[in-house]
């Protein structure tokens, strides 16, 4: 197989063009069987749903060359799922497993060339999007939808990998309220959430920390990624109804609970920031990032003061990028080869 000719050991988080992507309609209650194409450009109505009412979900996983070359997935079908309850919180018609599956093997081995060689650091991310295509100019769900899967060859998300980076709590900017649609992964979350991520990323934080907007007491989550802190042995993530359940977050609390460590999905105060040995944020494409330290009110809590994750963080890192780079053995059946044809 000849690669892509990229300089997969310095690859950006960025969009890239591949050869392929993949796209399914549904029309007349029915999902077509799928059309690899190398257009980057989507037939829209102006008057598509998507445009005028936001129904648009999508999702983000990645695929991963083996040691022995083969190409593997990470728990796929928890994507799947979660696509399909971001789907139905917003009215859209939800993409089948078999569809879903279908549609990521396929668009991984039109771009096999693409997928970054073991051993780089680098992964093929992929992205699913789901549209709702029908031209309304009422508030009301669309009939037809668009389902497309398009990939891109990545680096890390944070540029230092495993280098801790620096959060700031945001009181200000609220990201979701419970009963919304914290818990979809929908385009307008992200969108809403720049007001608040982008003015921090010039004073050197890596992202914002959010708060409740209910009680402006307890963690949130980050802009971009679930947020964990290690309390002596206890690993401690926020529980909320506005926060999106991190497929990440939902494995490393597996791994963690393996290492013997107490797991607690809870609230967690932001007067318990003195309180935490490490902290962390976790995610598709963050992976498991250390941070650094967390500014509240004007005072920096400092969790790697070498500039070096912490023991626990650096384990379960170690533990999950094994399964999910094929190095390790999988006890969890997380992991999926992608069939060749």
């Amino acid at each position: 197989m000849e690669r892509a000719n990229l300089d997969y050991a310095n690859l950006p988080f960025a969009y890239q063009k591949t050869d392929a992507n993949i796209r399914y309609w549904f029309r007349n209650g029915t999902w077509s069987a799928g059309e690899l194409t190398a257009d980057e450009y989507i037939p829209l109505h102006m008057a598509a749903t998507c445009l005028h009412y936001g129904q648009e979900v999508f999702e983000g996983l990645k695929a991963y060359e083996r040691p022995d070359g083969r190409v593997q997935t990470f728990r796929l079908m928890e994507n799947a799922k979660r696509i399909q309850r971001s789907a139905r919180k917003l009215f859209m018609q939800p993409v089948p497993d078999e569809v879903f599956r279908d549609a990521v093997h396929r668009v991984v081995r039109a771009n096999r060339r693409f997928v970054p060689p073991y051993g780089s650091g680098a992964t093929l991310y992929i992205r699913p999007l789901l549209l709702g295509v029908s031209p309304e100019v009422g508030v009301k769900p669309s009939h037809d939808y668009l389902f497309l899967v398009l990939v891109t060859p990545v680096g890390p998300y944070y540029k230092g990998g495993l280098t801790p980076v620096r959060l700031i709590v945001e009181e200000r900017i609220d990201r979701a309220a419970p009963g919304g649609v914290g818990d979809a992964k929908c385009g307008g979350n992200y969108a809403a959430g720049m007001r608040a991520t982008l003015p921090v990323k010039d004073k050197g934080y890596a992202e914002v920390l959010y708060l409740d907007c209910r009680e402006k007491k307890y963690l949130d989550e980050s802009g971009s990624s679930n947020f964990y802190a290690m309390i002596g042995k206890t690993f401690a993530t926020p529980a909320s109804p506005s926060i999106l359940p991190s497929i990440t977050n939902l494995s490393v609390q597996q791994i963690a609970k393996d290492m013997d460590l107490t797991v607690e999905q809870r609230h967690v105060s932001v007067d318990e920031l003195p309180t935490f040995n490490e902290a962390g944020c976790l995610g598709t494409a963050a992976v498991i990032t250390p941070v650094e330290s967390i500014t509240y009110r004007g005072k920096d809590f400092v969790y790697a003061k070498d500039g070096k994750a912490g023991p626990l963080t650096s384990e379960l890192y170690k533990r999950l990028t094994a399964i999910q780079w094929g190095e390790a053995p999988d006890p969890y059946g997380w992991t999926e080869i992608v069939p060749e044809a």
